[in-house]
């Protein structure tokens, strides 16, 4: 989801909020020991506010003077950290999908209902986004990593109360828990790597914090078949799935400790010419409001909301309805089942990194997500013929060519959307393109299962198929206005103009 991507996958998994974005290429310092300063004239027109702006220059800069540009090494902490909780909770998202059949022969109800318990994650992301999304900018990044860790340990606890077959809602209770902790979690990535990565990494630790929710999704499809059998005992099956759940809380509550322990607000020290422009910004210039209305005028982003609401939506529908859709074609066959959703999402994550890589080597945004695009319309048609084949082999492979390239644009999706909505808030646009994907999730998720249940698998994934050719066509339309690439070759040459006016006066 989430992504999925998942995220978020994804569990509805790739996936910031801040009031700014980062610059990416030009040269950044190193760790620390490697500073420069920045040149004054990136910073012309930015008023200091007296008082506030002394407060955030670290090293005692000047106000209106730019502060040292440094890369700290508690930034690797911090995003696998956030990789590590993320994890956890796209954990909780699947784990019920992944073994549909079972809960709904524990708890006695239809296989719908365990449905929701997937779709509540998208349910709650639409209305509790802009609410989250302006509490970041108002408290901060820390504020609201301790709240997504915290409803994820406590949804997590609140599952274990649910070991009786009639206590159904107690477990749909802990499940809506830990869907408003992906709230405080799916639009992080884009935002911590802006905050703590230099321009040259950026885009690579942004697929790093994808890439938690991912592996979350892959382990939530292989470990429940594998902890939890279908046996017909309710009582042995509610032995298994306690344990289960407990192992989810005990985890969730070791990674909310250590998020009271490492997670900082930020560096102190900017690692990026932006962010250092960015600190210097008095926060009145900033209004939550016209930042939304700015966005939502700006008609690339527009379109790549749309495209990418498509592309993860359709990724949302697969996984929740992954174990039906095996099941239907080989009885017996969960375990085998977790694994073709662990193939899809393992190698989805490879995708991820190396996108990530490739674009911070290349800056080709449009070109890559193109790409991307319709290779994932080519694996699903693949997935499509071949799941009915009745070799299971065939159905890893293509599975994992379609996860490679449909989970691998999760991230891409955050990082093309910062470029083309710099200087804009990457939380409330990564946010915009998760509610697209929450919304779309939604439809396709019982659109598709309706499709299934009266026509079956092939006819429903066709109709994934066709979205998905709809979104490549938006894509092509999508200009790419990099505008946080041309404000860093902006700067890059005042700060090459700057030298050079020093040398002459030198000699």
């Amino acid at each position: 989801m989430r992504d999925s991507a998942a995220q978020g996958m994804g569990s509805p998994c790739c996936p910031a909020f801040s009031r700014g974005a980062v610059v990416s290429g030009g040269p950044e310092p190193g760790e620390k020991g490697l500073v420069y300063q920045e040149a004054p004239e990136l910073l012309q027109g930015v008023k200091p506010v007296p008082g506030e702006v002394e407060a955030e220059t670290p090293n005692g800069s000047s106000p209106g003077v730019p502060p040292e540009v440094r890369l700290s090494l508690r930034r690797w902490a911090v995003v696998l950290l956030f990789s590590c909780y993320s994890l956890c909770n796209a954990f909780q998202w699947i784990q019920y999908g992944s073994i549909n059949n079972i809960f709904v022969h524990f708890y006695g109800v239809s296989t719908f209902a365990i449905d929701w318990l997937s779709m509540c994650y998208m349910l709650t992301y639409i209305p509790l986004l802009f609410p989250v999304a302006w509490l970041l900018d108002k408290r901060g990044l820390r504020l609201i990593a301790l709240a997504g860790s915290a409803f994820n340990c406590l949804g997590a606890w609140v599952k274990l109360g649910s070991m009786k077959p009639h206590l159904f809602p107690v477990t749909v209770l802990g499940q809506v828990i830990c869907s408003v902790a992906q709230v405080f979690i799916l639009g992080m990535p884009s935002r911590i790597a802006s905050v703590w990565f230099g321009s040259h990494e950026v885009s690579t630790a942004c697929s790093i914090a994808v890439f938690g929710n991912q592996l979350g999704i892959a382990v939530g499809f292989v470990l429940p078949p594998v902890l939890v059998p279908n046996l017909e005992d309710t009582e042995q099956l509610a032995y298994h799935i306690s344990i289960m759940f407990f192992i989810t809380a005990a985890v969730a509550t070791v990674l909310f400790i250590l998020v009271i322990i490492v997670f900082q607000e930020k560096p102190p020290f900017p690692p990026s010419r932006a962010q250092a422009l960015i600190q210097l910004k008095p926060p009145e210039e900033y209004s939550y409001v016209q930042s939304i209305l700015r966005l939502l005028r700006n008609t690339n982003f527009v379109l790549l909301i749309v495209a990418y609401g498509l592309n993860t939506g359709c990724f949302y529908a697969l996984s929740t309805l992954l174990n039906r859709m095996v099941i239907q074609h080989y009885p017996g066959e969960e375990v085998n089942a977790g694994r073709i959703g662990l193939t899809i999402v393992v190698s989805g994550m490879a995708g991820a990194l190396l996108s990530g890589i490739w674009l911070d080597k290349t800056k080709t945004y449009k070109q890559t997500t193109l790409v991307v695009y319709i290779m994932s319309l080519g694996g699903l048609v693949a997935y499509t013929f071949t799941l009915s084949l009745g070799h299971l082999w065939v159905v890893f492979v293509t599975a994992g060519i379609l996860g490679f390239f449909m989970t691998g644009y999760l991230p891409l999706g955050f990082e093309f959307a910062a470029e083309l909505t710099y200087p804009e808030s990457e939380g409330t646009s990564s946010g915009l393109l998760n509610v697209s994907a929450q919304v779309f999730g939604i439809i396709f998720t019982i659109a598709q299962g309706k499709i299934i249940d009266h026509f079956g698998t092939q006819a429903g994934n066709l109709f994934l198929c066709s979205f998905l050719l709809l979104g490549t066509f938006i894509t092509v339309f999508i200009k790419a206005d990099l505008r946080r690439q041309q404000a860093n070759l902006d700067g890059e040459q005042t700060r090459l103009q700057d030298s050079s006016h020093i040398t002459e006066y030198g000699m």
